[in-house]
């Protein structure tokens, strides 16, 4: 944890240096926004993740009919089930466990801040970076609670202004927390993916996770319940913009959006139904196997040498008869010649006349008295 130690430190005293250049340095409000700032960097550094969360969990929803149709096949089988649902994630390139990847990668850092400030209320410091600071954010107050004490532990004259602040920040932690998984599940989520293994995993997210931080709440310092609430203000707000512009097909949120469409091409003077379906196109998993490719059957020697004797025959093209020519006095076409294959020979006809004309004559001339006149 040392690394991050230094890192959490880091990013707190550069955003507390330079709030300090309009604010108190000793102030709670400076030390707060500090830890504000802190959680904006690392949410920023998780967007790539928050976009492939969004993403995978797409994938499930649209993946919901396919993991039905395997539940009726495979239900009497649970390995072969199990089997089939990681073959169909592979395919689709679709990760079940992707929505928990971001607070999964949060949990370092929350450790490494309740660490610091933990310390920091104790009089003692983790890093060299935060040594010389650690007694300006021991004491510094926000409505006159210090933020590196916590529920639990709170002492002194600012102890019930610790223990109301801090209540405070946990409601608010547990709220938005709750708010912003249940408009995914509301909004976001077509009927066939609120049943299922997909669902069980939304409604545990929905409701454990909030308890778990309610009850831990009153154990943390003030300033890792300002990190939190932080964190899942900008959780709820990207969420919501990213559920407004690019819904899932299928979902409230994907009708409102083309209820707006309407709305604004009816305004412009267009067709009210232009550019609708845009957004779900690419949107579906799909398959990313390649396509099979048949190969072709294999023939013996023997069954390869009798294709290659055969003589090949063109077929003659029919001719249809023309009944209304035929009708009018006029003689059907003459149908084309069938062609004779390689092997046959023509011989004309009147040459065959000729040559028995001239045999006959021969035969004539040998026979004796014969060619003269009649008797």
């Amino acid at each position: 944890m040392t690394p991050l130690y230094w890192a959490v430190s880091a990013l707190l005293v550069g955003w507390h240096w330079l709030l300090s250049q309009v604010l108190d340095p000793d102030s709670g409000w400076a030390w707060a926004l500090s830890i504000a700032g802190l959680t904006i960097v690392i949410r920023t550094l998780l967007i790539p993740l928050f976009v492939r969360q969004i993403r995978s969990s797409r994938n499930m929803q649209l993946l919901q009919p396919k993991m039905k149709e395997l539940q009726k096949k495979y239900g009497h089988d649970r390995e072969k089930l199990g089997q089939e649902m990681m073959k169909l994630y592979k395919e689709t390139g679709t990760n079940p466990f992707s929505s928990c990847l971001p607070l999964l990668l949060q949990s370092p850092v929350f450790l490494a801040l309740f660490r610091v400030l933990d310390g920091a209320s104790k009089g003692e410091a983790h890093s060299s970076v935060i040594a010389p600071h650690v007694d300006s954010l021991r004491h510094a107050k926000i409505f006159g609670a210090e933020i590196s004490q916590t529920f639990l532990r709170a002492n002194g004259d600012g102890s019930t202004n610790v223990k109301i602040v801090a209540v405070f920040l946990i409601i608010l932690m547990t709220a938005t927390m709750f708010i912003t998984q249940l408009q995914l599940m509301r909004k976001n989520m077509p009927k066939e993916a609120l049943e299922g293994q997909a669902a069980q995993m939304q409604k545990i997210m929905l409701y454990v996770f909030p308890i778990f931080f309610l009850i831990g709440g009153f154990n943390f310092p003030i300033g890792v319940l300002i990190y939190w609430f932080v964190s899942n203000v900008w959780t709820m707000g990207q969420q919501f913009y990213v559920i407004r512009r690019n819904p899932a097909p299928g979902t409230p949120a994907f009708d409102a959006m083309e209820a707006r469409k309407r709305e604004h091409n009816l305004r412009a003077g267009k067709p009210a139904d232009e550019g609708l379906g845009d957004a779900e196109e690419g949107s579906v998993a799909t398959d990313r196997r390649p396509a099979n490719r048949q190969q072709p059957k294999r023939q013996s020697r023997s069954t390869r040498k009798t294709t290659a004797s055969e003589p090949s025959v063109q077929e003659t093209p029919k001719v249809q008869d023309n009944p209304k020519a035929s009708s009018n006095g006029q003689q059907p076409a003459k149908k084309a010649p069938a062609k004779q294959t390689s092997g046959a020979k023509r011989q004309p006809a009147a040459k065959s006349r000729a040559a028995r004309q001239a045999a006959q004559k021969k035969a004539a001339q040998k026979k004796p008295g014969g060619g003269s006149g009649r008797s």
